[in-house]
């Protein structure tokens, strides 16, 4: 069998790996046909005047690497570890989810409208925030110094304690509960990226982790005759924020389907190395299937580079991502 097919053996290979049945517990968000559907907060996100923040304690950093579904049942039946290589076992309409990332199903969780005004004002800012500092530096921003710029510079704005608020909500929200099951890989809200530890990589305005990310990268782009170019690497807290409300407005406040399209904030491994490649010149194919047909990217596995996180049935609630190269294990 050549790279390629095991690539693709292994990319389906999950489905077989599955035992129980998943509880996919939600309650049903919709009025009647013909209305909007009622928006579903999700937990931390809670009424106007309630912070629903939850602390972090000794249960949630363990949950953090390898937890159980909390949407499955007490009596273990079901039940969906999250982090594992296994997909649950509702198989059709999970990886339904994945494949039609974009559709609205029963099951998501959608913001109330209070809720997704302050989405809305708090994705605004950020992208301010992202104009006035660069795009380069903003990847690397912690929220500490994303709040001083804030408070520095009046074409940004002073973010509000409902947009601080629900920043945190949205950190500590338990986002199993929007459908999505990768390892949370930042437990602190503040974490920062040491400057020494980043390089800028020329041309691309992005920047990779010093030493094997770097060199990986390197390597890439001299056996592909800089056919390639990194789209995106490094992200910390404030840049997977961004992203992720933008995602969210363009949905309407449905968190579920936006993380279907990329990790929540906290869980995205672009903070602790992994990056996305494109082929030079594709646009925005290089952020759909058709860069998996690329030249580029059929040689990338010949020579043993890839190494997908998100295959076709992946098990962590997220589209197939052919473009993004797995760092860490």
């Amino acid at each position: 069998m050549d790279r390629r097919a095991a690539i693709k053996a292994m990319s389906y290979g999950a489905m077989s790996a599955v035992g129980g049945i998943v509880g996919w517990q939600l309650a049903d968000i919709w009025h009647p046909a013909g209305s909007r559907p009622v928006p579903q907060p999700a937990p931390g996100l809670g009424p106007e005047g309630q912070s629903g923040v939850e602390p972090i304690d000794a249960d949630a950093i363990e949950q953090a690497s390898g937890r159980v579904d909390p949407l499955a049942d007490e009596g273990g039946v079901g039940r969906h570890v999250v982090g594992s290589d296994s997909l649950p076992s509702d198989q059709a309409s999970y990886l339904q989810k994945i494949r039609d990332f974009d559709q609205i199903y029963p099951e998501d969780i959608i913001l109330g409208e209070d809720k997704l005004a302050i989405l809305k004002s708090t994705a605004r800012r950020l992208n301010k925030a992202q104009r006035v500092i660069g795009h380069g530096h903003f990847n690397l921003l912690s929220l500490d110094n994303l709040v001083k710029y804030c408070r520095r510079y009046s074409s940004i704005g002073k973010l509000t304690q409902q947009e601080l608020d629900f920043l945190e909500e949205l950190f500590f929200a338990d986002a199993t509960d929007y459908g999505f099951y990768g390892e949370k890989v930042q437990i602190e809200i503040t974490a920062t990226v040491p400057q020494r530890d980043a390089v800028k990589i020329a041309n691309t305005g992005h920047f990779l982790f010093r030493g094997e990310a770097q060199a990986k990268y390197e390597k890439m782009c001299k056996d592909l005759d800089d056919g390639i170019f990194l789209t995106s690497g490094i992200r910390n807290v404030v840049k997977q924020m961004q992203l992720f409300l933008d995602k969210a407005v363009t949905t309407d406040g449905n968190l579920s389907q936006a993380s279907r399209s990329l990790a929540p904030p906290g869980y995205s491994f672009h903070a602790v190395g992994d990056f996305d490649i494109g082929k030079v010149g594709a646009g925005l194919d290089n952020f759909n299937e058709v860069f998996a047909e690329t030249d580029e990217y059929k040689k990338l596995v010949d020579l043993g580079y890839v190494e997908l996180r998100y295959t076709p049935t992946n098990p962590f609630g997220v589209r197939h991502e052919p473009w993004h190269i797995k760092m860490q294990a």
